[in-house]
């Protein structure tokens, strides 16, 4: 399950987030690739290690599964919602079809959400990056056809106190995926799926400008000043740092600006 840790976190952090969680993925993943603490700080044995990501995986796809059913019916949206983030995290067909039999088990009527939650909270308890990481992506499951529905909320709040998360950050996480949906809605996002808005083009020049660079730049240059752009504008910084709602506001909408930009050059440049 080594492959676990980076593509799956990192995946994750691209499809629950969008702009705002491909950085934090991608560190969360090779966090759990090098070996996290535990509680008590001593460092995480492989075994351990291997616990964690496999109960993440199989918590994750329940849950995703559970919060789509939780109103009564499963949407083509959010089936739509699940196999991208399927494809996103790169699963090869044995891992596909075990990820598609979890989110199956998790619609179905039999399925106890708390145990789950309990079981996944004793073997990753420390993991306080990852236990937030789950409640993002039950979040944005259930943003996937707008406001969540009171059966959905319910379900959320068991996720919550389940991971023992506070009411605070949980409303710093919800803030980012209702933002990161608002975006989409109003933006356009060509990852969003069928039916989606074209997302605007910006002019070439002024995606340079963005970037802080000259059309001389090399693609090398290009990366990384996407990448430092990002990291330093990235709001799942400000959430931790328990900044006002205006502040992650405005710095969902840079990381966005940054990524158009970045995309209308690697687009033009072929």
């Amino acid at each position: 399950m080594r492959w676990f840790g980076t593509a799956v976190a990192g995946g994750l952090g691209l499809v629950f987030g969008g702009p705002l969680g491909a950085l934090f993925g991608a560190a969360l993943g090779r966090g759990v690739d090098r070996g996290w603490s535990a509680k008590g700080g001593e460092r995480l044995t492989l075994e351990q290690r291997s616990r964690i990501q496999q109960r993440f995986f199989e918590a994750g796809f329940r849950v995703m599964g559970h919060v789509a059913k939780a109103d009564g019916r499963v949407s083509k949206a959010e089936i739509a919602y699940a196999e991208s983030v399927m494809t996103r995290m790169g699963l090869g067909a044995p891992q596909r079809q075990s990820a598609i039999a979890l989110f199956g088990a998790g619609k179905a009527p039999e399925f106890a959400l708390a145990p789950e939650i309990a079981a996944l909270h004793e073997v990753a308890a420390g993991q306080g990056p990852m236990l937030h990481l789950l409640l993002e992506v039950a979040l944005s499951m259930a943003y996937v056809d707008g406001p969540p529905s009171r059966a959905q909320r319910a379900a959320l709040e068991t996720i919550r106190r389940g991971l023992e998360v506070s009411n605070g950050a949980y409303r710093r996480i919800e803030l980012l995926v209702s933002l990161q949906r608002r975006v989409r809605d109003v933006g356009g996002d060509s990852s969003a799926g069928p039916g989606a808005a074209p997302r605007r083009e910006l002019p070439l020049s002024r995606a340079y400008a963005v970037l802080g660079l000259r059309a001389r730049a090399s693609d090398a240059e290009v990366k990384r000043a996407y990448r430092r752009l990002m990291s330093q504008h990235h709001p799942d910084k400000l959430v931790s740092q328990g900044v006002s709602e205006a502040q992650i506001r405005a710095a969902s909408q840079k990381t966005q600006e940054i990524r158009r930009a970045y995309e209308t050059i690697t687009r033009a440049r072929g």
